[in-house]
C-alpha cells in the first residue's frame, strides 16, 4: 500500500508543472457522482455509495484525475416474468475506491467522449465503520491493488456539466476480479 501512495504521489509531481505551465482554456474540473459497483457476476452483490473526484488539465485534450468513492449500501435486484423489484440494505462490507490516472478527451466544446485508465486500490472494510475510520485503515490486509479501464460522455453549460463514466475495476485476489462500475453525477469545469 506504502508503493500506491508514493507512486500517486510521484505522478502528481510530475505532472504538475504541466498543470501550472499549461496554456489551456480548461484547468481544473471537480465533481461527485453516484457510485454503482457490481461485485458479483451473478448481480447478486452490487454496492451503492458517494464520491468525488478532482482533475488537471495538462493539456487541452488530456487531464490527471484522482477519485475517491465510498459505497455504504447494498443492492440487490431481482429479476421476474412480471418486473423488478431492487431493495437497499445497509452492509458490514463497505468498499472504498480510490484510483488516479488520465484522462482523454475526444471531443471538442461542450460535448465530450473520454477514455480513462487509473490504478489504485479498492479497501473491503467488513464493519460498521464510517468513512473516515474506513480510510483510516487502508492498509490493513483487506486492500486490494486496483486498474480501472473506462469510459464515459460529459456535457457542459458554461462552468456546470454532467458526467457519466462506465468500465472495469480490476482488483487481484487470486487473479484478476472483474467488477463493473458505473458512475454518474455533476462536475464544474475551471
Amino acid at each position: 500500500m506504502k508503493r500506491i501512495a508514493v507512486f500517486t504521489m510521484l505522478a502528481f509531481l510530475l505532472a504538475a508543472p504541466g498543470v501550472v505551465l499549461g496554456q489551456t482554456e480548461k484547468h481544473v474540473e471537480v465533481g461527485a457522482f453516484a457510485d454503482y459497483y457490481r461485485f458479483d457476476r451473478t448481480n447478486v452483490i452490487n454496492f451503492v455509495g458517494l464520491g468525488g473526484r478532482a482533475g488537471f488539465y495538462v493539456s487541452p485534450h488530456a487531464s490527471v484525475e484522482g477519485e475517491l468513492a465510498y459505497d455504504f449500501e447494498r443492492n440487490r435486484t431481482d429479476f421476474f416474468s412480471n418486473g423488478a423489484t431492487t431493495t437497499f440494505t445497509r452492509t458490514r462490507t463497505r468498499p472504498l475506491h480510490g484510483l488516479f490516472g488520465p484522462k482523454f478527451d475526444f471531443g471538442t466544446g461542450n460535448a465530450n467522449f473520454f477514455a480513462t485508465g487509473k490504478v489504485g486500490f479498492i479497501n473491503f472494510a467488513s464493519s460498521s465503520q464510517t468513512v473516515g475510520q474506513a480510510f483510516s485503515n487502508v492498509d490493513n490486509g483487506s486492500t486490494r491493488f486496483a486498474l480501472y479501464p473506462g469510459v464515459g460522455v460529459e456535457g457542459f453549460w458554461g462552468a456546470f456539466g454532467l458526467r457519466a463514466e462506465v468500465g472495469d475495476e480490476i482488483y487481484f485476489l487470486d487473479g484478476a476480479r472483474n467488477n463493473l462500475r458505473i458512475t454518474f453525477g455533476p462536475h464544474l469545469r475551471f
